[in-house]
């Protein structure tokens, strides 16, 4: 099963399938992340305003000194903007140092107020989607495409429902393994995987290696298929999604070792990524990005799916 280079969204548009992601990624190391990345070849940098580091993002890609247009940049809508969805496009834009935005994704599902202690109960994320669709076509030079993250099956089927533009794509926790303890827990989301593919939706994984204090790279699986690749079982975690169809990951690191390591990308055999895919089943599977997540606390919308 060959690794994809590209995913076609469905604008028409290429999307590299790897990706240089920079969520928790600290102050002060996310410009020489970014500039470090594009210099080895990557062609994908994601970020979000949330993440507060647009600007680093920004600078890193001015400091490379790769063009613009050879770049794929996405960023997301932040919660507490839900209600001024026009206005924090151009926040974007100005953070980042560009014209235009490669894809604009809504981060969440969850209108929030400006103190983010609770939802704004006049606010409908729906109504918030219809606002992108309409900056989206106002301002075709400054977003190429649109689409929302963290969105399930109940949300997206929801947002499918009612809708103009169909998201180019769904960005959400994917991961064939993750916590060891006290158990294995593991998030491919197979279910949902399918509903994007079959309207067309580009999925972009993210944390592919697990999720915070996550030992993915433990899994006895991953292991042994790394070992007889040689490669890290980083490696093997970030080819699980790159030997997909219509899937696209990002790999995060401020290290430019790993950055580079994470490049190599291996091309696994039907019956690997089988074995990958089945490490999930319903006792197993365990979303860490939930939205009632009690270590992060409610961000105050439902969503019975883990």
């Amino acid at each position: 099963m060959p690794v994809h280079t590209t995913v076609k969204l469905n604008t028409g548009a290429d999307m590299p399938v790897l990706g240089l992601g920079t969520w928790q990624s600290g102050p002060g190391e996310v410009a020489n992340a970014v500039t470090v990345a594009l210099k080895a070849g990557y062609k994908h940098l994601d970020t979000a305003t949330a993440y507060g580091n647009e600007a680093e993002v920004g600078q890193g890609i001015i400091d490379s000194g790769v063009p613009r247009q050879e770049i794929f940049l996405t960023t997301k809508l932040n919660n507490n903007d839900h209600h001024k969805v026009e206005e924090a496009l151009f926040y974007s834009l100005k953070q980042l140092k560009t014209d235009y935005l490669d894809l604009w994704l809504m981060h969440w599902p969850a209108p929030m107020t400006q103190a983010l202690d609770g939802p704004l109960r006049e606010t409908d994320w729906l109504d918030t989607w219809k606002a992108m669709e309409k900056v989206y076509k106002a301002h075709p030079d400054k977003v190429k495409a649109i689409g929302v993250s963290n969105f399930s099956i109940k949300f997206l089927t929801r947002l499918l429902e009612n809708s103009e533009v169909v998201p180019a794509a769904n960005q959400i926790e994917l991961h064939p393994a993750s916590f060891q303890y006290p158990i294995p827990r593991y998030c491919t989301q197979a279910d949902l995987v399918d509903l994007c593919r079959s309207k067309g939706i580009v999925v972009t994984a993210y944390s592919p290696l697990g999720s915070t204090n996550a030992t993915v790279r433990e899994d006895a699986l991953v292991k042994k298929i790394a070992a007889k690749h040689g490669v890290s079982a980083a490696n093997i975690l970030l080819s699980f999604h790159a030997n997909q169809e219509g899937i696209s990951v990002l790999g995060k690191s401020v290290t430019p070792e790993r950055i580079i390591a994470n490049l190599q990308l291996i091309d696994l055999s039907d019956e690997e990524v089988r074995e990958l895919k089945a490490l999930d089943n319903d006792q197993n599977h365990f979303r860490v990005c939930h939205p009632n997540w009690t270590g992060w606390g409610s961000l105050g919308f439902e969503d019975c799916e883990n």
